[in-house]
């Protein structure tokens, strides 16, 4: 099964070609002169297809971030997926941004994620659940009372602590 995913949601945008349990490809594309990275979607996908020999139609799933994130990252992400998947017939899935930023904890530990929603809210995943848009302070108490390790992003990282997945 070839799984194509991507992710224009977050600072940079993220494309992988895999084979069932294999990633033949991984790209990263950041932001170029004033143009926003997700401008590039469509040809680096073009490229990593034609990279690894891949047509469009041998791609049996499509995976996709929906957010939260940039809300023209998401128009992209999602419209492209879409489009892709009803003209190739075959199935787009679309899983949280707060979700896959969770992947980035070492095994072992219990993941919370927290990215600026500004306003002093941040979105907010815990304990394996989506709690959406919680007030900074909130958050801080329940850093406070347990044992959790923290991926952010650079503006909160400076309130919260914890590891700032714009750096990695």
């Amino acid at each position: 099964m070839k799984i194509l995913t991507f992710d224009t949601c977050l600072d940079k945008m993220y494309v992988t070609l895999a084979e069932d349990e294999k990633i033949l490809c991984a790209k990263v594309v950041t932001n170029k002169d004033n143009k926003y990275h997700s401008a590039f979607l469509i040809s680096t996908l073009q490229q990593v297809m034609s990279e690894n020999s891949v047509l469009p139609k041998d791609i049996d799933l499509i995976g996709v971030n929906i957010g939260p994130g940039s809300f023209t990252g998401i128009r992209a992400c999602t419209t492209v997926a879409r489009i892709m998947a009803q003209q190739l017939e075959i199935k787009a899935v679309g899983i949280s941004s707060l979700e896959i930023l969770a992947q980035l904890a070492p095994d072992g530990t219990n993941p919370v994620v927290a990215v600026d929603a500004r306003k002093n809210v941040a979105y907010l995943y815990i304990n394996k659940e989506i709690k959406g848009a919680v007030q900074l302070e909130e958050v801080e108490n329940t850093l406070a009372s347990g044992d959790y390790y923290l991926i952010t992003d650079d503006k909160l990282q400076q309130r919260l602590g914890g590891v700032s997945y714009q750096q990695k």
